[in-house]
């Protein structure tokens, strides 16, 4: 069975071995590239009023196409780009973070 992921995203979820789901570790320029042909492709598919795996499938996949020929016109290759920090690591850095600043901020109250 043919995947219908874009080949960039396969190579770079080859090249960056990382648990976790791939989304977790994309750069964000990946992310919103993905997005945008996903957006083309709900756009079009209610425009030309495409029914079917099929042509929805077919226009998903020529958007995937276009944005990436953007990128690479504008020099990002998203294969290149080095894996964005995984978003559970930051998820529980910003929780470390904000219990730091709950114990503090309850120091300088109690100093009032």
């Amino acid at each position: 069975m043919k995947s219908h992921l874009p080949k960039a995203i396969l190579q770079y979820k080859h090249e960056n071995k990382k648990s976790g789901p791939l989304a977790d570790h994309l750069p964000p320029v990946s992310i919103a590239a993905k997005n945008l042909a996903t957006e083309m492709t709900n756009l079009n598919v209610e425009e030309k009023d495409l029914h079917g795996e099929t042509p929805i499938t077919t226009e998903h996949v020529q958007n995937n196409k276009s944005v990436r020929k953007m990128l690479k016109e504008r020099n990002i290759v998203p294969e290149n780009l080095p894996p964005a920090e995984d978003i559970k690591k930051v998820e529980r850095r910003v929780k470390s973070e904000e219990k730091k600043v709950a114990v503090e901020a309850g120091k300088l109250s109690s100093e009032e």
